[in-house]
């Protein structure tokens, strides 16, 4: 009987098959979950229609001159260079931003999670008020203008009328118009808005944690709620985490509402000056669109990179 021979070119294709394109991979796996991205679809052309294109824009727009009566005249890295170099005013806003990010973002943070971890070992009726209550603030619009009454420079104002009454003082202090005191009371109000969206995030993660889970963990050794907390807790609410510290960065790197409302635009001697009140004043007053897009693209970079740095140190919770 005459054996059978395989040629080589059909014996390399048994052993080492060939590798299927990456593109390829991607359009049968698209085909295959239609579906889910026809569903997808609608967010995803808002999504790049309102955010990916206009921070690509941004992002090249920063390399050119345009004032928007003429037409973009591309001058490289002269923006960056303008902006670190010959800017004292947004290095001040630059400084003011990462001392309000450093202090308030992780104060504020780490308030949410311990605020939503006590009010949710409450009753259901009594949870509810207290997450109403710490909540209300964010919701209420421009009421963080009653600041202004508490901070005014007059002997009308509460924190002045009660220092001068229990003798603390003899003369009322300018709150909002000495440069000492200024970015303190912006990063204490910021601090007072700042149970919003990441509180209700804890609040909601901490009722999805399997409370089998909690059992579990008592018979393996947990023996108090410290430990409790890191080993189960936190780890079971990973998304919630990450979800509330993207919120508290994007609020603590772009404060400029409140700062313009308690200290002027420009504050006195830009005490309360940020990133986001530089990039207001080329964009919106003197139209420096090129620049103000340079001023844009480093905030995104920083916070960027804030992010990612975040989610490192999340990823490490319960090791």
């Amino acid at each position: 009987m005459q054996a059978e021979t395989i040629s080589p070119a059909v014996s390399t294709d048994l052993v080492h098959p060939k590798k299927q394109s990456k593109l390829g991979n991607l359009m049968r796996e698209i085909i295959k979950n239609k579906h889910y991205y026809l569903l997808m679809s609608p967010y995803m052309l808002i999504f790049f229609a309102f955010t990916v294109i206009p921070v690509v824009i941004s992002i090249t727009l920063s390399f050119f001159y345009f004032n928007m009566l003429e037409f973009p005249r591309f001058i490289g890295w002269q923006n960056y260079s303008r902006l670190f170099l010959n800017d004292d005013v947004f290095m001040i806003a630059l400084k003011n931003t990462f001392l309000f990010a450093v202090i308030s973002g992780p104060i504020s943070y780490i308030a949410c999670f311990l605020f939503a971890w006590i009010i949710n070992e409450l009753s259901p009726k009594v949870r509810a008020i207290m997450t109403l209550v710490f909540y209300a603030p964010s919701i209420s619009g421009n009421v963080f203008f009653i600041w202004l009454i508490v901070f005014s420079g007059d002997r009308y104002g509460y924190l002045n009328g009660f220092l001068i009454k229990w003798g603390f003082i003899l003369e009322p202090i300018q709150w909002l118009t000495n440069e000492k005191y200024i970015l303190p009371i912006i990063m204490i109000v910021q601090l007072w808005l700042s149970l919003g969206t990441s509180f209700l995030a804890f609040i909601a993660g901490l009722q999805t944690i399997d409370k089998s889970l909690i059992e579990a963990g008592a018979i393996d050794g947990i023996r108090n709620r410290w430990q409790e907390l890191w080993f189960i807790t936190l780890p079971s609410m990973r998304p919630q985490l990450m979800f509330g510290a993207v919120m508290q960065i994007t609020g603590s790197f772009a404060v400029a509402d409140i700062s313009i409302a308690l200290a002027g635009f420009p504050s006195v001697n830009y005490a309360g000056h940020t990133i986001v009140t530089h990039l207001m004043d080329f964009g919106t007053i003197r139209f420096e669109m090129g620049y103000a897009s340079a001023i844009a693209t480093v905030l995104f970079v920083i916070m960027l990179g804030t992010n990612m740095l975040t989610q490192k140190l999340l990823r490490r919770v319960g090791e």
